[in-house]
């Protein structure tokens, strides 16, 4: 049972190292600087290997460079087969490797590499799979997720889709009645230019979109006429999708700074909690915590330097926990009281569940010479003690904390 446990840890340890590691992790940021090296070398060669004078003297130079980043791909493939059941943990481990070969990454992985090997097996299809190689390209939105900066393109289309997907479709269905219009009005003195209801397509592709080829275009007067029309709406609808997209920047900017300044204008209140090897955080990802909405882990205090919480950050032993909450509203006021035990006090020398107190009272934690005390059942309270509590019942020796 041991040795599973640690060949689990040792798998586990290789997800992290295969995925986008955390700045603190120096082997997962070397896998990531050579995988990107890899993906741009791999398409430098196959981009050099087109010009034919460069091909002469360097082609078996550039084809063992594609090899051995093919070879690169392949492996880096089975090691992300072999550790997605953490790359989506609540899945068994056959669903989480389907998930991840029929997930977008999973497919580009796969084209990356095994077009390359295809024709070994299939030479009759060789051709086919040379151009399946394109989809290697792809692989570059690996970069993407390593730059926080590249990942925002990728945030603004992503919450920019409906808005984009409603420009395309408008655009689209102008396309297509500037075609069947302009089909109407130049087809009698063009009939060898405008044969069908679909030969004028490339030309309201190449009007709307302001591009202006000139190898189709009208001679009638209407159709110049309805010509200029459509070039004066191409203008407006083509600026649509860059205005969404733009004002997508301009959101997704400003969140970051709000984000950034978040911590001033809402008041967040942070405390530290420092892990024991009993603590059942220990040994576990901090998106596997499973925190309430509005608390977050802000930083982790790990051997005298600071850790990126990210969500697959694994608590450890000793670690000290920074954790932010936002105050409650104006209108949802705990009143929490606070009394010292004194010589006198009934309370004193008495474990806390003999303690004579109503239901309405609860003990929400004892302080004791500037430590804080987890108040379970067995604990016995002593002199000095300050004890913090929340009842409805009227205590004299006790002072009211408003949370």
């Amino acid at each position: 049972m041991k040795d599973q446990d640690q060949w689990l840890a040792r798998r586990k340890r290789l997800f992290y190292i295969v995925e986008v590691g955390a700045s603190e992790d120096r082997v997962s940021r070397l896998y990531d600087l050579v995988n990107s090296l890899a993906i741009v070398i791999n398409l430098i060669a196959s981009i050099l290997y087109t010009f034919e004078e460069v091909r002469e003297p360097y082609g078996p130079a550039l084809l063992t460079i594609e090899a051995v980043t093919v070879a690169f791909f392949s492996v880096d493939y089975c090691l992300r087969l072999w550790t997605a059941r953490f790359l989506f943990p609540k899945q068994s481990g056959a669903r989480a490797v389907l998930s991840y070969i029929s997930s977008f990454s999973g497919l580009v992985d796969l084209l990356s590499f095994l077009p390359y090997y295809l024709p070994v097996f299939l030479p009759s299809g060789a051709v086919a799979f040379r151009m399946f190689r394109v989809v290697r390209i792809f692989r570059l939105f690996r970069i993407n997720a390593y730059y926080d900066s590249l990942h925002v393109i990728t945030e603004v289309i992503s919450s920019k889709r409906q808005q984009l997907i409603s420009s395309v479709f408008i655009i689209l269905v102008l396309m297509l009645a500037s075609s069947l219009c302009m089909y109407s009005l130049e087809h009698d003195a063009q009939p060898d230019v405008f044969t069908n209801a679909f030969s004028g397509i490339w030309w309201s592709v190449s009007t709307l979109l302001t591009v202006g080829y000139g190898d189709i275009y009208p001679i009638t007067t209407m159709g110049k006429f309805f010509g200029i029309c459509i070039a004066f709406l191409g203008v407006g609808m083509v600026a649509i999708p860059t205005g969404i997209i733009s004002a997508g920047f301009v959101d997704q900017y400003s969140r970051i700074k709000r984000l950034s300044e978040y911590a001033n204008e809402a008041d967040i209140h942070f405390i530290k909690a420092r892990l024991s090897k009993n603590d059942p955080w220990a040994g576990r990802t901090i998106q596997e915590l499973g925190l309430p909405a509005g608390i977050i882990v802000a930083a982790i205090q790990r051997d005298g330097t600071i850790v990126v919480p990210r969500g697959s950050v694994e608590l450890k032993p000793d670690d000290t926990l920074v954790l932010g909450a936002k105050p409650l509203g104006d209108d949802k006021h705990i009143d929490l009281k606070e009394m010292v035990l004194r010589s006198q006090s009934p309370w004193n020398g008495r474990r806390i569940r003999e303690l004579d107190i109503s239901r309405q009272t609860i003990i929400v934690m004892v302080r004791r010479r500037g430590n804080v005390l987890i108040p379970n059942g067995d604990l016995v309270l002593k002199e000095g003690d300050s004890i913090i509590l929340y009842t409805q019942t009227p205590m004299d020796h006790a002072s009211t904390i408003e949370i």
